[in-house]
């Protein structure tokens, strides 16, 4: 049951700006996964879908209008079974490969470094390549990097210029392996750290480039693997080298309503469903700061970042699809979970630097959905761009008065109204979610520090929380203009309708 009424009252001090919200903490992954990279990004020059280069238009059209900031590849699982030399040169003479992690299907090796970037230069974003730990090797690793990053004659360089760029394409963010306490290698923490130093001791700086290295991080609440990997990697911050042998350690987490065994599905759950869902959303919260903590007692001025770099829904595949190609539809409830995300994200801006959601096309929890020809954008695809004006803008603290509404989920009290706030270029950012199904939320928020001027909202809201995109109706979940706010001098009011996702931008002077 509800405790209290459906409404919140809180402070916002306008001119008492936080740490920076990193545009990265909005960033994508793109991973050699069902029809995420062949059907999703790549079609190839021959393909009836309008194409430049082989990758699709609709989909980088769309995802541009995102402002994507970086874009991780090739892996995920995939990662550390990829060998980046098979896909580079022409494509035809390029070694066919077997994905033993996804669906144990054949690739061409058709989309490779060259065609990765590409992607990126026309979607505007930074690249974030991980390296192969798991399969591959240290020489592997760091002539990779050279292959990237180095100007001039050297063998790499020299390689790339034959392969038809003599520019190096400057790559910064760059991950050391993936899960390597799962598919990664099935390593315990202890044996990971080393090879880790390792390889990231060989992935060079080149010339005025500058990587930043990402340290593969723990699963979940594993909090001994963030101990582990802190005792060796900050071990190499100091005087003499202050930027260390890493930038950033990773996280991954997932949510669903069920077990890995059975996550529930995508479109038909129920309200009990919904709640779990939502508290397992909020849960990302306690989790970053925990593993801040972790980073806290070996770096306390926060040199190093901490990178959630796998998230979002997981739920059993559609029917009918392959079970290796994690397809799955995305609904109003996903939505409200990438919101509650962004909201703890916006709170520990501090220390969390980087986060990728899983994934960008075709896979788990998608920004758009492609089918031949068609493209669909998603719930969580709108929830992004909505989302767009916190892009490196400066923390604003929400302070409450007093209660707020709750729920209890699965013995736990959770909130049912979830909120951050931004600003900007004298423009404020406020996003509001409602996650309560049947109750309106008013909300009551007092700005000081500042005047407002002009305000303008959107809202994304379906009649049902299960509602989706389809060819057939793609805009069923989509914004729409939001006037239910009304400003009488520093109070802001607005009436939110139940399961739906609010942002306000407000003109300050």
């Amino acid at each position: 049951m509800s405790k209290g009424a459906a409404s919140l009252s809180a402070v916002i001090d306008l001119d008492v700006p936080g740490p920076v919200i990193s545009r990265h903490l909005y960033g994508h992954f793109a991973e050699h996964l069902g029809h995420c990279i062949y059907g999703g990004f790549w079609v190839g020059e021959d393909s009836d879908v309008p194409n430049e280069g082989g990758i699709r238009k609709d989909v980088v059209d769309a995802l541009r209008a995102l402002d994507i900031p970086n874009l991780r590849w090739p892996g995920g699982c995939f990662a550390d079974e990829y060998h980046w030399m098979d896909g580079i040169g022409p494509r035809e003479e390029r070694p066919r490969m077997v994905n033993t992690h996804w669906g144990d299907v054949e690739e061409n090796n058709h989309f490779g470094t060259h065609e990765f970037l590409a992607l990126c230069e026309l979607l505007g974003t930074e690249p974030y390549v991980s390296a192969n730990v798991g399969s591959g090797s240290v020489r592997e690793t760091s002539d990779w990097v050279e292959y990237l990053n180095r100007e001039g004659d050297s063998p790499m360089a020299r390689l790339r210029a034959e392969n038809g760029r003599s520019e190096p394409w400057g790559v910064s963010f760059f991950g050391i392996g993936n899960e390597p306490w799962g598919c990664g290698g099935n390593l315990r923490a202890e044996q990971y750290a080393p090879m880790a130093r390792q390889h990231a001791t060989y992935a060079r700086d080149h010339g005025e480039n500058r990587l930043y290295r990402i340290a593969a991080g723990a699963s979940d609440a594993d909090y001994s693997w963030t101990e582990t990997l802190m005792k060796q990697v900050a071990s190499g911050l100091g005087d003499r080298n202050p930027r260390g042998i890493f930038q950033a350690v990773s996280f991954h987490y997932y949510t669903m309503s069920g077990a890995w065994g059975d996550k529930g599905s995508a479109t038909d759950f129920s309200g009990d469903e919904y709640w779990t869902t939502v508290r397992r959303a909020q849960h990302v919260r306690e989790l970053i700061a925990g593993h801040s903590a972790v980073m806290d007692a070996y770096d306390p001025t926060k040199k190093l970042g901490l990178a959630l770099d796998e998230w979002g829904t997981w739920w059993n595949v559609e029917p009918g699809t392959n079970p290796g190609f994690l397809y799955q539809q995305n609904t109003m409830r996903d939505a409200l979970v990438a919101a509650i995300h962004f909201d703890a994200f916006h709170d520990h801006a501090d220390r969390l630097r980087l986060a990728n959601i899983a994934q960008t096309v075709n896979v788990l929890q998608a920004m758009v959905l492609t089918d031949g020809n068609q493209m669909v954008r998603t719930p969580t695809y709108h929830v992004f761009e909505m989302n767009k004006d916190h892009h490196d803008a400066r923390a604003l603290a929400v302070h409450p008065l007093g209660g707020s509404p709750t729920r209890e989920v699965d013995g736990v009290d959770i909130p049912t109204l979830s909120t951050s706030a931004s600003t900007k270029d004298g423009r404020v950012t406020i996003s509001l979610t409602n996650l309560d199904l049947a109750a309106e939320a008013r909300v009551e928020l007092s700005l000081r520090g500042a005047r407002i001027g002009a305000v303008s909202g959107r809202i994304l809201s379906a009649s049902d929380v299960a509602d989706h995109n389809t060819a057939e109706a793609p805009d069923a979940v989509s914004p729409q203009q939001y006037s239910a706010v009304r400003v009488d001098d520093e109070l802001l009011t607005m009436d939110v309708p139940p399961g739906s996702f609010v942002t306000l931008k407000l003109e300050t002077a």
